[in-house]
């Protein structure tokens, strides 16, 4: 057998090497055309992107016919660069840096000169085109926005980096891709695939027809169609909310985890990166280090979250069995928790976690807080059971939706206060600010909604998502799976019934819907900035979360307002006003609609640092929204025709 080995594999490797030398030269002959490429032009053939619908078939997002100039540098012949500079306005010193980048890419193969040129700014070029030899032009589609809301969602297109064309080999140079938001997610399947033309030229350099009678061409296939989970009009509804200020709005549907609105503050008209512009406009935005119009406060702003918080401390201390519905605690306008030390409070008088609720006594809950820690021996196992049960909420965490940016936000355990006092001993009274939401807890406002989606479903939620349909595709099963927090499903209805009261006898009694049963809880953080190298009291950030109705509850929402003092003064308003606008599609509270809409705090984000260029430039685009009071495009889906 020894002997037949050796001979058996060197029959065994010949064999294969004739059948992969036979198959490469007669069966396929790629590299027959990969030699012959110097007389080969390759023309791409651009598939229209995916439309993008909400959820209930209005278009949002379609295309709009646009064209690039292409250059094969190795081609040009006497050009006259005046005249072509001309017809394309722009200078020559723009055309000498295109010329060297496009050589840079390769003298031979085509390049984009320039990019989405409209159908006004080609018209005059076309007609002269046979002039500038090595010059040529492709159509392709941009973006077309049926709406003047949602930037942060939808993200934009931009064309491809070197170093993602080295990274991959699908994109070529001056090719577009989908950045932040919905675009970039959902890339792969919005873009399509682009088509490949192989055009045979002869010695002259002249095309005469198909290399190979088209046996290597493609043809190019449209990108999918996608309906979001959003609710367009809610989404431009919290848009105009928040015109003249700063913060994060979301909501979510409890029962699917599907997000209706996402808002950030400031935003901008999507349209305006869009053509030649784009690139101007973008570093307006991107340059803008006082409001940040580009950072997606939704997703990405940390905050304290404030007396919303109470709701978490509350049930864990439920859970733990260390109170119960009729547990009492007195209130002194606060309380002494340690020598010298002692917790403000707006409440007086004994409180229950009923009343606790909805007066948001500080007292009850730095209470109650101190008792789940001081329930076992070691403070550090005790604030780890304590962290465990905040995280089932899904706090503390990358919540795994389907947008390609977000934050962890902050929920401490006994590693964190080891690094914080690693030279003495901490216990409870240490760390009783985690049970306000003033302590080392920090959320994002999609991670408030969805602490709120959990509470009104009595103890599960699903991973918040933007897609909720895929044309000839299908949705991840991530955000079809249920999880499960470690309170009991008992615990949740005393404290729905507080946050019930909330509106009929405590801190939101004024911001009654009438015929809508609304949960909520108000909350204020303490705010603090760095102005001039001093750390600076500014006004509180002001927070809301809610969910309605009170049974089988449609909506959860959470709204963070920077420097908007008192829950109830401004985040308040706007979140039942978006409960409504979603219930109802109309507003009852005109009262509430028109305060809100009037409110203005520039003048607090004034202190910061002024108003930027890009700032000034969004506020024109809110205020002309607002007094243009603009509908929504009702454009069903199946009335939609592509463009040719």
């Amino acid at each position: 057998m020894r002997k037949l080995l050796l001979p058996s594999l060197i029959i065994i490797a010949a064999s294969l090497l004739v059948i992969r030398i036979f198959y490469l030269q007669v069966i396929n002959d790629t590299f027959k055309l990969k030699s012959e490429n110097n007389a080969i032009k390759i023309k791409y053939d651009y598939p229209e992107r995916g439309y993008i619908f909400d959820r209930n078939g209005k278009l949002l997002v379609s295309n709009q016919a646009s064209y690039d100039i292409m250059v094969i540098p190795r081609e040009l012949k006497n050009i006259d660069t005046l005249e072509f500079c001309h017809l394309l306005n722009i200078t020559k010193e723009t055309y000498i840096k295109n010329i060297e980048k496009a050589k840079i890419y390769s003298p031979r193969l085509p390049s984009v000169f320039l990019a989405q040129l409209n159908k006004s700014e080609f018209a005059a070029f076309q007609e002269k085109i046979r002039k500038f030899e090595g010059f040529y032009f492709q159509k392709r589609s941009l973006r077309d926005y049926d709406v003047n809301f949602g930037a942060n969602i939808f993200g934009f297109i931009t064309q491809v980096n070197e170093r993602l064309i080295e990274k991959n080999p699908y994109y070529k140079s001056g090719d577009l891709i989908g950045r932040q938001g919905v675009e970039e997610n959902y890339e792969e399947i919005l873009r399509g695939i682009k088509g490949v033309k192989y055009i045979q030229k002869d010695k002259y350099n002249r095309e005469i027809g198909s290399y190979k009678e088209g046996k290597y061409d493609t043809i190019a296939v449209q990108g999918e169609d996608i309906n979001l989970t959003i609710d367009a009009e809610i989404q431009k509804y919290g848009e105009e909310l928040m015109i003249n200020k700063r913060g994060g709005i979301v909501a979510i549907e409890p029962k699917t985890g599907e997000i209706l609105a996402l808002i950030t503050a400031p935003s901008y008209d999507p349209s305006i990166l869009v053509g030649r512009q784009r690139s101007k406009n973008y570093t307006l935005l991107y340059r803008d280090s006082i409001a940040k119009p580009l950072y997606d406060r939704g997703l990405l702003a940390e905050y304290p979250p404030g007396s919303p918080f109470k709701i978490l401390t509350g049930l864990i201390a439920l859970q733990e069995g260390v109170i119960d519905e009729t547990t009492t605690v007195m209130c002194h306008h606060g309380f002494s928790y340690a020598r010298g030390r002692f917790m403000k409070c707006h409440g007086f008088g004994p409180h229950q976690l009923h009343n606790g609720i909805y007066n948001s006594c500080n007292a009850y809950f730095g209470t109650v807080y101190m008792r789940t820690i001081n329930k076992y021996k070691s403070p550090p196992y005790a604030v780890d059971v304590w962290s465990q049960h905040v995280k089932s909420f899904g706090l503390g965490q990358f919540m795994g939706y389907d947008l390609p940016t977000g934050k962890r936000g902050k929920v401490p355990d006994s590693k964190t206060y080891k690094k914080m006092y690693p030279d003495w001993r901490w216990d409870s009274k240490t760390i009783v600010s985690n049970a306000i939401g003033q302590g080392e807890v920090l959320m994002t406002p999609i991670q408030l909604a969805n602490m709120m989606a959990a509470v009104a479903n009595e103890g599960y939620y699903y991973t918040p998502h933007i897609i909720k349909k895929i044309k000839g595709g299908v949705i991840d099963k991530k955000f079809t799976t249920k999880h499960v927090t470690t309170i009991d499903k008992k615990y949740f209805k005393p404290v729905i019934s507080g946050l019930f009261d909330v509106y009929n006898l405590g801190t939101a009694s004024s911001l009654r819907v009438e015929g809508i049963d609304i949960c909520g809880k108000t909350g204020t953080a303490e705010n603090f900035a760095k102005i001039n190298g001093v750390r600076t009291k500014l006004e509180d950030h002001s927070i809301f979360v809610a969910f309605a109705p009170k049974d089988n509850p449609k909506i959860a929402i959470a709204v963070m307002v920077e420097n908007g003092g008192f829950g109830s003064t401004i985040a308040g308003p706007i979140a039942s006003l978006m409960i409504e606008k979603y219930l109802r599609h109309k507003i009852t509270r005109t009262d509430l609609e028109k305060r809100t809409l009037e409110r203005s705090l520039q003048d607090r984000y004034a202190k910061l640092g002024g108003l930027s260029e890009a700032v000034k430039m969004q506020l024109r685009i809110k205020d002309s929204l607002l007094k243009a009071k603009t509908t929504i495009p009702v454009v069903k889906k199946d009335t939609v025709k592509k463009i040719n």
